[in-house]
C-alpha cells in the first residue's frame, strides 16, 4: 500500500509540474528529475525499486515507437548523413573516449567500456522540446530526433557487447564483428516482419480499441524477438515504428488513428517521466548504500567534461567536411550553419537510455562474482544525466536565443492551409461525382463541405482583416459512403503533402487529427 501511495503521489507531481514547466520556460525533463531528488529526502518515503532485467524491455519499446510516430521516414531519409554521422559515428566515439578517460582514471578496460556504451547516447527528449517551443529549424529537429532514436541502437549494441565481455570474461575480434552484423540484420529483419503483420492485422480489425491493442503490443513483441534472436531490439522497434508511420494509416479506421495517438502521447509523457522522476530515486539509493569519495566524483565530472568536449570536437569538423562535400555534390542538402550547429553540440543531455542500461547492469558475472564496479558505472552514469540535464537544459534555450537560431515556419498557419486546401479538393470530387446515391443525399454532403470550407474561410477573414425527409433504408449508407470517400480525399492529399515533404510532420499530423474526428463525428 506504501507504494502504491507513492507512486499516486509522484504522478500528482507529475501532473502539476507539467504546466509549471512551461510557464516556468524550463524543460520539463529537468523539474522532474529535480522532483526525483527531492522526494526521497522527505522523511518516511519508501525506496523505489524495480528489477535490473526487466527496465530495458519494459521502458525503452514504448518510448521508441512513440518517437517514430512523429516523424516520417522520409525526413530521416533526406538527413541520412548527418543523422549517421551523430547517431552511429558520434555515439562510437564518445564510448570509446569515455571509456580511455574511465580507463586512465583507475577502471579496467571491461568495467570502463561498459561505462563508455552508458553515457554515450544523448537524449532527444530535453532537446527537442526545447527545439520545437522555439521554433528551431525543421531539419535541425528532425536531426537531433533522428540522433535520438538511432544513436540508442548504436549505443546499446556496444552496451551489449561491452556487458558479455565482462560477463563471459572477454570477446574475439570475430564474435565482436559477427555480435555487431547479427544485430543490425535481426534488428531490421525482425522491425519489417513486425510492422508487415501489424499492418496485415490492423486492415483485418476495423475497430479502434483492437487496433490499438495491437500498436501497444507489437513494439514489445518485435522487442523481445529480436532481443532473443540475439538482433538488437531497438533497432526492430524503431523499424517497425517508421513501416508503419509510412503505410498503415490507410489500414486504421478513423476511430482507431485517433484513439492510438492519444494512446501512444500518453505513455510517451508518463513513461518519460516517471523515468526522469526515478533518475533521483536511484541516485539517493545509490549514495545510501555507498558513500561519495572524491575518486568517484571526479571520474563522474571527468566523463561529463569528455562527452561534451568530443561532441564539439565532432560536430564542427563535421560539418566542415560536409561542406567541402557539397561543393562536389551541389544536389545535397545544404549543411547547417556555424550557429545551428553550436546549438547541436551543445543539445547533448542525457537521459532515458542512459539511466536504463546503467540500472540494467546484471548484478554478477558468469562465474558468479558481483559485476566488477557496477556502483560506480551507476553512479557516474546517473551524475551525468543529472549535470548534462539541469546544466544543458537550463542554458539550451538562453543560448538558442544569444545566437539567433530560429525558424520562421509557422506550423499553425501551414495547418491552417493544408486543411483549407485537402476540404477544397474533397468539395471538387463530390460536386463532379456521378454515382447512384439519391440526389437529396448528394446535395447534404456537398452542403456539409461547403459549410466546412465556408467555416474555414470566414474564420481566415475574421482573423485577418428543415424538413425531414420520407425514410429511406438505403440513405444512411449512402450518407456514410460519400462521407468516407471525401474523408478518404482528404486523407490521402494530406498523406501525399505529407509524403513529399511539402508540409511539416507535425502539419500534417495535425490536419489528419481533424480529419479523422470529423470522419468519427459524422460517421460514427
Amino acid at each position: 500500500m506504501t507504494e502504491v501511495l507513492l507512486l499516486g503521489a509522484l504522478l500528482a507531481g507529475i501532473v502539476v509540474l507539467t504546466p509549471l514547466a512551461d510557464r516556468w520556460r524550463v524543460p520539463f525533463p529537468v523539474l522532474l528529475t529535480i522532483f526525483g531528488l527531492l522526494v526521497p529526502l522527505v522523511p518516511g518515503v519508501p525506496s523505489l525499486r524495480i528489477e535490473p532485467e526487466l527496465i530495458l524491455p519494459v521502458v525503452l519499446p514504448p518510448l521508441l515507437f512513440a518517437a517514430t510516430q512523429r516523424a516520417t521516414a522520409r525526413d530521416f531519409r533526406e538527413n541520412a548523413r548527418p543523422i549517421l554521422v551523430l547517431a552511429v559515428g558520434l555515439t562510437t566515439v564518445t564510448a570509446v573516449a569515455a571509456a580511455v578517460v574511465a580507463h586512465l582514471m583507475g577502471l579496467a578496460w571491461g568495467p570502463a567500456f561498459v561505462l563508455g556504451a552508458v553515457v554515450s547516447p544523448p537524449d532527444p527528449v530535453a532537446a527537442t522540446a526545447v527545439a520545437r517551443r522555439l521554433r528551431l529549424p525543421g531539419r535541425l529537429v528532425t536531426v537531433l530526433e533522428g540522433e535520438g532514436m538511432f544513436n540508442d541502437a548504436t549505443a546499446l549494441v556496444l552496451y551489449k557487447v561491452a556487458v558479455a565481455a565482462v560477463v563471459v570474461g572477454g570477446l574475439s575480434g570475430a564474435s565482436l564483428g559477427i555480435s555487431l552484423v547479427l544485430a543490425v540484420v535481426v534488428g531490421i529483419g525482425v522491425g519489417l516482419v513486425g510492422g508487415a503483420l501489424a499492418q496485415a492485422a490492423l486492415a483485418r480489425l476495423h475497430l479502434a480499441a483492437p487496433e490499438t491493442t495491437v500498436t501497444l503490443a507489437v513494439p514489445f513483441g518485435v522487442y523481445l524477438l529480436a532481443d532473443h534472436l540475439e538482433g538488437s531490439g531497438v533497432l526492430a522497434v524503431l523499424v517497425m515504428g517508421l513501416y508503419l508511420r509510412t503505410f498503415s494509416h490507410t489500414a486504421m479506421t478513423s476511430g482507431g488513428w485517433l484513439l492510438g495517438r492519444a494512446v501512444w502521447r500518453y505513455a510517451d509523457y508518463i513513461i518519460t517521466s516517471l523515468v526522469f522522476v526515478f533518475i533521483g530515486f536511484e541516485l539517493t539509493a545509490v549514495l545510501e548504500t555507498e558513500p561519495l569519495n572524491s575518486s568517484t566524483i571526479v571520474l563522474a565530472l571527468a566523463v561529463v567534461g569528455t562527452i561534451v568536449v568530443v561532441r564539439f570536437g565532432w560536430l564542427f569538423p563535421a560539418v566542415a567536411a560536409s561542406r567541402l562535400r557539397r561543393r562536389r555534390h551541389p544536389e545535397e542538402a545544404t549543411p547547417v550553419g556555424g550557429r545551428e550547429t553550436a546549438v547541436t553540440a551543445w543539445a547533448g543531455m542525457r537521459g532515458v537510455v542512459t539511466v536504463a542500461t546503467a540500472l540494467a547492469l546484471p548484478a554478477v558475472t558468469g562465474d558468479g562474482s558481483a559485476f566488477p564496479e557496477r556502483r560506480v558505472i551507476v553512479f557516474v552514469g546517473l551524475v551525468t544525466v543529472l549535470i548534462t540535464l539541469v546544466v544543458q537544459g537550463l542554458t539550451l534555450a538562453p543560448v538558442v536565443r544569444w545566437l539567433g537560431v530560429g525558424s520562421d515556419v509557422d506550423v499553425t498557419l501551414e495547418a491552417r492551409r493544408l486543411r483549407r486546401r485537402a476540404t477544397a479538393e474533397a468539395l471538387d470530387m463530390l460536386r463532379s461525382d456521378t454515382s447512384d446515391v439519391p440526389e437529396r443525399v448528394h446535395e447534404a454532403v456537398v452542403m456539409q463541405y461547403r459549410g466546412y470550407l465556408a467555416a474555414q474561410d470566414a474564420l481566415v477573414t475574421a482573423r485577418h482583416g428543415d424538413e425531414a425527409v420520407d425514410d429511406d433504408t438505403g440513405d444512411e449508407q449512402a450518407v456514410d459512403d460519400l462521407l468516407r470517400r471525401a474523408a478518404e480525399v482528404e486523407r490521402d492529399v494530406v498523406i501525399e503533402a505529407r509524403r513529399r515533404g511539402e508540409v511539416s510532420p507535425e502539419a500534417a499530423d495535425e490536419v489528419l487529427d481533424d480529419v479523422e474526428s470529423r470522419a468519427v463525428r459524422d460517421s460514427g
